[in-house]
């Protein structure tokens, strides 16, 4: 018996410290292997669905993806949104903003722990005391935005024919149309919502210029990446390269998940 009992005695001890190696390992390479949360912001004039294509490629590869709706009442809002859904969520995480999107993920990424990356598609990059309303009075409207209807409410609508013909230019009609039918309008106060200290100046970003953009011009694009120094590619597209481009766009942001978090 007391043979039985040394042995046992033995293995017991063995197995824990055998344990004790192993699990740590384990556990470092399950984080090692863990793919980012992601997190798709769409912009003005869009709803969730508008990511469809991209949401398609990038769950095909293991990634969890979430495309909120967004209320596009107010930055305080949007960013409110963002960071509900943030805390729902364990673990890093992109954000990935498209064109008015893109101030949402530069305010609401900030001092956010879980935030280890920003994507930018054809958005704006917005810096400390900028509004959106500021940058668009220094020119003359886009193409795109030449024609806002704006109701009773204060919200901003794009009529068919500007959506249809300059915003989603490069989309199949059908689609088009149909994207322009489940819009989600601005609220035109929105547009002087001022940046606080963006979320760039400490995570790192990546930027898509649509070198065909009617909406947001394409040289104003590059300027927004130049300064947050984001890695950056240029793609022949209208405003809207989730449709036009989805193999680039989600070829960037896979790119950004799998750079190790800072």
């Amino acid at each position: 018996m007391q043979l039985g009992s040394s042995i046992l005695g033995a293995v017991a001890i063995a197995f824990i410290v055998l344990s004790a190696v192993i699990v740590p390992v384990l556990a470092q390479e399950g984080t090692e292997d863990m793919k980012p949360n992601i997190i798709l912001v769409h912009g003005a004039w869009a709803d969730g669905s508008s990511w469809t294509p991209v949401i398609e490629r990038l769950q095909a590869q293991g990634y969890n993806v979430i495309a909120p709706q967004f209320p596009n009442t107010s930055l305080a809002a949007n960013v409110t949104r963002l960071q509900d859904v943030l805390a729902r969520l364990d673990g890093p995480t992109i954000l990935v903003g498209h064109s008015y999107g893109g101030q949402v993920i530069t305010a609401g990424g900030t001092d956010q722990p879980n935030v280890v990356g920003l994507v930018y598609i054809a958005a704006f990059g917005l810096d400390e005391g900028e509004s959106i309303g500021a940058l668009l009075s220094q020119g003359e409207p886009t193409a795109a935005l030449s024609h806002l209807e704006v109701d009773a409410q204060g919200f901003a609508w794009l009529p068919q024919a500007d959506f249809v013909g300059h915003f989603a230019a490069d989309v199949d009609p059908v689609v088009s149309n149909a994207m322009w039918a489940t819009q989600n309008p601005l609220h035109l106060s929105a547009l002087e919502d001022v940046m606080g200290v963006p979320a760039w100046k400490s995570i790192p970003a990546w930027y898509l210029v649509a070198s065909n953009d009617e909406a947001i011009p394409p040289d104003a694009e590059r300027l927004f990446a130049q300064r947050m120094g984001a890695t950056t590619i240029e793609v022949e597209s209208s405003h809207v390269p989730m449709f036009s481009q989805p193999d680039a766009v989600a070829d960037l942001i896979m790119s950004a998940a799998t750079v190790p978090a800072q």
